[in-house]
C-alpha cells in the first residue's frame, strides 16, 4: 500500500496554481526580508510579504447589524412604510413576513466625505465618518447565527477554517514575542458568539496562530496567568516539558502540533509579565479615559471601552489582529452570544447596543 503524499510531496509537484505560489513564497522569505527584516522578535515568523496594512481591530457585532438601519439609507422603504410588498418575497426562517418598514433612525451626511450614517451612531459620524470606507455589496450564503459567524470569521460556515486572525498572524508573523499575535478581548458579559471558540482557531495552519482570550476588566484577565510557584521552579518545569515535548517532535512524521505546543508554553510564560502590564491603565490619562468612553452613564459602554483602549495599547505593543466583543443590551438582558439580534424590539434594541459601542 502506497504511503499518502505528504505536503512536501503535493507542493514538489504542483508545477502551477497555488502550490508553485505558496513555495516561491516561503523559498522567497530570507531574500525579500533578509537583512532589512526585525525579525528577531518575530515568535511566530516573518511576514510573507511587505504589508500596507499591519494591524486589524476587528469590532465583531454579534447578531447582526441591520444595516438598513445605521450605514445604507432606503428612503423608498420610507415612502412604503407599511404598505404590502409589492413584488414576491422568499419565506423566512420564520415564515412572517410582513409589510414594508421604513427605518425609524434619521440619517445625516458626516465629514466632508458626506457619508450618510444614522442617528445610532453620532460620535461615528461626527468625528470618524471621513476616516471611513462603507462596503455595501457585501452578501452572505447563510441565514443562521452560528453559521454566519463562522463564514464571517473564516469564509465558511463550518469549523474547521483558519479565521481572518489566524490568517493575519500567518501572513504578518508578530512583533511582540512576549504576547500573542491575535487576540479576543472580552469585558463584563460579554459572551463567545454562536459557533463557540471554533470561529476563532487557526483550522489547518499552526496552532500558535490561534485567538488567545483576554477578560479585559478581570482580575486576572488570562485564568492561571499569575504563578502559582517560584520562577526558577515553574522553568525547571517547562524545559522539563520542552525536552520531552522535542524528543517527542523528532519521532513523528509530521511534528507540527508538538513543535506549536512548545510555542505554545513558551508564550504563556512571557504572557506572565506582559498581560498584567497590558491591562494596568494606571499610566493613562483621565482625559484620554474619558475620550474613550470609560465615564459614560452606561456600564456597557464602560466595559466595551476598556476593550478599545486594550485594543490600542496591543498594537502599540505588536499584536497583529485583536477582535472587540459586544456586551448584552443591558447588564443581565440575556441574548449574550448575538446581542446585536433584534426583531420585533428592533428600534429599542439597536438603540441600546449603538449607544454601547458608538463612542468607544
Amino acid at each position: 500500500m502506497q504511503a499518502p503524499p505528504s505536503r512536501r510531496d503535493i507542493l514538489g509537484r504542483a508545477s502551477t496554481g497555488f502550490g508553485l505560489m505558496a513555495l516561491n513564497g516561503l523559498m522567497g522569505l530570507e531574500r525579500a526580508f533578509g537583512a532589512a527584516s526585525t525579525s528577531a522578535s518575530r515568535v511566530l515568523g516573518q511576514p510573507h510579504f511587505r504589508p500596507r496594512a499591519k494591524h486589524v481591530i476587528f469590532c465583531y457585532m454579534s447578531g447582526g447589524v441591520s444595516h438598513l438601519d445605521t450605514f445604507d439609507p432606503k428612503p423608498k422603504l420610507r415612502e412604503l412604510h407599511g404598505q404590502p410588498m409589492p413584488v414576491k418575497v422568499e419565506r423566512t426562517q420564520f415564515n412572517n413576513n410582513g409589510n414594508i418598514f421604513g427605518s425609524p433612525f434619521d440619517f445625516h451626511p458626516g465629514g466632508e466625505s458626506g457619508i450618510p450614517i444614522s442617528d445610532l451612531f453620532p460620535y461615528l459620524r461626527d468625528q470618524c465618518a471621513d476616516d471611513l470606507a462603507v462596503i455595501r455589496s457585501m452578501t452572505s450564503p447563510v441565514n443562521e447565527h452560528a453559521q454566519g459567524n463562522f463564514f464571517f470569521h473564516t469564509g465558511f460556515p463550518f469549523i474547521g477554517h483558519p479565521s481572518a486572525g489566524a490568517w493575519t498572524c500567518y501572513g504578518l508573523g508578530s512583533e511582540n514575542s512576549n504576547l500573542p499575535g491575535y487576540v479576543v478581548l472580552k469585558s463584563g458579559e460579554a459572551e463567545t458568539p454562536h459557533g463557540g471558540v471554533g470561529q476563532w482557531s487557526s483550522g489547518f495552519l499552526p496552532a500558535q496562530h490561534q485567538a488567545s482570550v483576554i477578560q479585559a476588566d478581570a482580575p486576572e484577565p488570562v485564568p492561571n496567568i499569575l504563578p502559582r510557584e517560584r520562577d526558577g521552579v515553574q522553568r525547571s518545569r517547562l524545559d522539563f516539558i520542552r525536552t520531552v515535548d522535542r524528543g517527542f517532535s523528532e519521532q513523528m512524521r509530521h511534528p507540527d502540533p508538538v513543535e506549536a505546543a512548545i510555542r505554545n508554553y513558551e508564550t504563556a510564560y512571557r504572557m506572565q509579565s506582559a498581560v498584567p502590564e497590558l491591562c494596568d491603565l494606571g499610566g493613562e490619562t483621565e482625559a484620554t479615559k474619558q475620550l474613550y468612553g470609560f465615564e459614560a452613564s452606561n456600564p456597557m459602554t464602560r466595559a466595551y471601552a476598556r476593550q478599545a483602549l486594550l485594543a490600542r495599547r496591543l498594537v502599540e505593543r505588536g499584536v497583529r489582529f485583536i477582535e472587540l466583543t459586544c456586551l448584552p443590551q443591558t447588564p443581565g438582558g440575556g441574548q449574550g452570544p448575538n446581542p446585536w439580534d433584534q426583531h420585533g424590539g428592533l428600534e429599542k434594541g439597536h438603540r441600546n447596543m449603538a449607544n454601547q459601542v458608538d463612542q468607544p
